[in-house]
């Protein structure tokens, strides 16, 4: 059978009724691309696998919990949606509610969110306002509006959004046949690394995964505060998908990392553009900067050591890349080495191609 969306694919497992709407654009069932050359990196006989999310119909893992936001939010009569967002979310929610005929309206960051997420808001048809401040701004002016008669909130405050997320957990076990040993991603507004280890719990409980994972997760430096353990007023970080402050799912993702004996740290901004640049030229895969963060936070305990406590011999690791490097193609350029120029002759292509 072809794929029919997360929902229909796992309906038993998703908090959805018969009579309720299915708003897909058949997200999910996205590739588990095993990473060779980063295997190699790791040694000990370590496995590593990426969670390609960008290729999901918006390009990032948003879309697995708006089918779900957007289905449930039809269903209970509203007529707009509304989110805050560094970009991802917004792309999301305006094509979701494109498919439903929802009116849909973003508020982001003033000139904080990339063009490529920018673009692709407005031409869903959100009615996009940019905020003279952060996303932790827009979210509470977004908590306020909530509350009006027929909006509904699809961020991911939004337990439906955690319902759907949850799912990648379920198709990387039932592509490995097994949960790994560890799992790795990027943590921003921590819904995600949240609604992961709801999935694997969920599996494991079902007898589904006779094991579960550790989840560890990385922030940007500018923008840590699991990390720090207080909100950051003013996060900064070329990740803009994860330039939080103050998130949303804290204490969620607190928990999946205590109870799974996993860890939160921070990488650099350096360190997350020079993985991204690492995952594109060596394993083909382009993912954009915050996708990026897991990938640097596995090099980091690398060089420092640290990996051995963490990782045994033999282990299985799963790394979520969350969006595709096109979200964001300006940071791709800005930070590649340059293009070169010479005339159109054979001896010119050579001379430069052998440099």
């Amino acid at each position: 059978m072809s794929w029919r969306g997360i929902i229909e694919e796992f309906r038993e497992h998703l908090p959805v009724r018969p009579e309720t709407p299915v708003i897909t654009l058949l997200e999910g069932n996205t590739p588990l691309i095993p990473a060779p050359k980063l295997s190699k990196q790791l040694g000990r006989d370590i496995q590593v696998f990426l969670k390609y999310e960008g290729l999901n119909p918006t390009g990032s893992f948003k879309d697995r919990g708006m089918t779900m936001a957007m289905s449930v939010a039809l269903e209970k009569g509203a007529h707009t949606v509304l989110c805050a967002s560094t970009g991802n979310t917004s792309a999301a929610a305006a094509a979701y509610a494109t498919r439903a005929n929802l009116r849909c309206v973003v508020l982001l960051p003033e000139n904080k969110i990339s063009k490529g997420k920018l673009a692709q808001a407005l031409m869903y048809g959100a009615k996009a306002v940019a905020i003279q401040g952060n996303f932790d701004d827009a979210l509470r002016l977004v908590r306020e509006l909530g509350s009006e008669p027929g909006f509904a909130v699809v961020n991911s405050i939004n337990p439906d959004r955690i319902q759907g997320q949850k799912t990648g957990s379920f198709e990387i076990i039932n592509t490995l046949g097994r949960a790994p040993d560890a799992h790795y991603l990027p943590v921003g507004n921590a819904g995600n690394i949240t609604a992961y280890w709801l999935g694997y719990q969920e599996f494991h409980q079902l007898g589904k995964a006779t094991t579960l994972p550790k989840m560890v997760g990385f922030q940007a430096s500018g923008s840590a505060p699991i990390v720090r353990g207080h909100p950051i007023e003013h996060p900064e970080t070329v990740a803009t998908a994860i330039r939080i402050g103050n998130p949303a799912s804290w204490d969620g993702a607190t928990a999946a990392i205590r109870d799974s004996g996993g860890l939160v740290d921070e990488v650099t901004d350096a360190e997350i553009l020079s993985a991204q640049r690492w995952l594109a030229a060596q394993e083909g895969v382009f993912v954009e900067p915050a996708s990026a963060a897991g990938i640097a936070g596995l090099f980091k305990q690398l060089c420092s050591g640290q990996l051995p406590s963490i990782l045994a011999e033999g282990a299985t690791v799963v790394v979520t890349v969350t969006g595709h490097g096109l979200k964001d193609p300006d940071t791709a350029i800005e930070n590649s080495p340059g293009m070169v120029s010479c005339w159109a002759r054979r001896e010119d292509v050579l001379r430069l191609i052998s440099t």
